[in-house]
């Protein structure tokens, strides 16, 4: 079993929206490192820390996992859609993705909190200049967030 960090911006997919939702894909992923992790890495079970990125205050908002294998993002074929990719063509697609479901809401770990704990200073989230939407989680990083989140 593996373990991951999903940015989320809440305004497109909050972790209300997966709780109220139970399953979602996730989307409209349009780097290269991060598509690699979904599509040669992710697998069933996975665990997932939900992230809200890109809002007044950023940081692990719950929990949820991996419920699928990856599979081809129909956004990059609608024009209509932000996330829509010209060069990408149905029978080549450049773009997957998977579907998460819904675990656990939890209190907001800020990104504040996550710097300040030093059972936590390698997380890939808080690498200097890190944009990824998807990184990896060691399983020592795992449950020390756990742990945060559930004062045990």
């Amino acid at each position: 079993m593996r373990y991951w960090l999903m940015k989320s911006e809440p305004d497109e997919a909050s972790i209300h929206d997966l709780q109220r939702a139970g399953t979602l894909p996730w989307t409209g992923v349009r780097n290269y490192q991060a598509r690699n992790f979904m599509r040669d890495e992710m697998q069933l079970g996975d665990g997932v820390l939900f992230y809200h990125s890109s809002c007044p205050e950023p940081g692990i908002a719950g929990l949820a996992e991996v419920c699928s294998a990856a599979y081809p993002d129909a956004t990059q074929f609608d024009p209509e859609n932000h996330y829509y990719d010209p060069k990408s063509k149905p029978e080549a697609p450049r773009w997957v993705h998977v579907d998460v479901r819904w675990r656990e809401t939890t209190r907001l770990l800020s990104l504040k909190e996550l710097r300040e704990a030093p059972e936590l200073a390698s997380m890939r989230v808080l690498e200097r200049g890190s944009r990824l939407s998807i990184t990896p989680v060691t399983p020592q990083e795992w449950k020390a967030v756990l742990k945060r989140l559930h004062g045990q």
